[in-house]
């Protein structure tokens, strides 16, 4: 055989084989980028636009009523964008803006110093009560790449624009939160949103389409080891942020209801005894121990939080 016919042959033998991947791909429903030639290139699905949709749409794209169950990573019905209005793009209180600048950095509660793609899987696990994304899949790749983009967007808005957003900040009251008060405030201000009963409002009769307003309790609500479900983080988002587009609680009522949301049932997560490996950096309203002080659970839980302050603020002086 001439060499000019040897190099046909071996041009028709490669593009069957690739006609032949790309038809066993199909036929298993993978997408055709896992069959990616260079595997230091993100997959041509993991852009910034896809990342945005993964926060705005998380419950129909990764929910756990997803065709897939291979892409079931989030096990509530929430999307991302519940806490971080906007995709993120909101500036003030859980504004996504400053991601890039924040990290990477050391976690207290992890005891380690993590990265963006850490910190996205700790809101899936915890916040949206799921499982990791690997971080090397297409859904990681294109949420951090959305993430790590609003620096230029931050960059462009500007900090004197920021702070104008910035609500005059929460204070804590001196007194331990009043439950029965702050059932009173959901009743008035919160459950025409989120439902007398606290499950949220659905966005329709199909369940991977997620909500209009969230669930703050219940099975579809964040678990009992996230953020939110500390009181004093809850009462910060609340007094920035609810009611959505005209926030006007002042700091007791925004205390109040915080808690009364934070008692309510909501899953469990495993393991929360390994967080904060130095349990001295635990936050005073830290919803499950074990602690470095004395004080009972319902105070970390429900305040007064002075005391509990007061305490590591001595403590930190006599490590000095």
């Amino acid at each position: 055989m001439k060499p000019s016919e040897k190099g046909s042959m071996l041009a028709i033998v490669v593009a069957c084989c690739a006609i032949g991947a790309v038809t066993v791909a199909a036929t298993l429903g993978l997408s055709p980028t896992v069959l990616r030639q260079d595997k230091s290139a993100p997959p041509s699905i993991a852009t910034e636009e896809y990342g945005r949709r993964l926060i705005m749409q998380t419950s129909e794209l990764l929910g756990p009523d997803v065709a897939d169950p291979g892409k079931r990573y989030s096990g509530s019905r929430m999307a991302c964008a519940s806490c971080h209005l906007g995709a993120g793009t909101e500036p003030g209180t859980l504004t996504l803006l400053l991601t890039k600048e924040h990290f990477p950095r050391v976690s207290p509660r992890v005891g380690a110093k993590t990265d963006v793609e850490d910190r996205i899987n700790e809101c899936l696990t915890r916040s949206m009560n799921g499982k990791p994304l690997p971080k090397d899949g297409p859904e990681m790749m294109a949420m951090a790449a959305y993430l790590r983009s609003l620096d230029g967007y931050n960059k462009a808005m500007g900090a004197a624009q920021r702070m104008a957003h910035e609500p005059a900040a929460f204070k804590t009251p001196s007194r331990a939160a009043d439950l029965n008060a702050g059932k009173k405030v959901f009743s008035e201000k919160c459950a025409a949103c989120h439902g007398a009963d606290g499950l949220g409002l659905r966005a329709n009769a199909d369940p991977k389409r997620g909500y209009v307003f969230p669930p703050l309790w219940g099975p579809d609500s964040f678990n009992d080891g996230a953020g939110m479900h500390r009181v004093l983080t809850a009462a910060r988002f609340i007094k920035a942020r609810m009611p959505l587009g005209s926030p006007d609680l002042n700091d007791d009522q925004t205390f109040d209801v915080a808690a009364y949301i934070n008692s309510q049932p909501r899953p469990e997560m495993a393991n929360l005894d390994q967080d904060y490996p130095k349990r001295e950096a635990k936050p005073v309203d830290n919803a499950y121990g074990p602690f470095a002080d004395p004080f009972p659970l319902n105070q970390h839980r429900f305040g007064p939080y002075g005391p509990i302050e007061a305490f590591y603020k001595k403590l930190q002086k006599g490590a000095k």
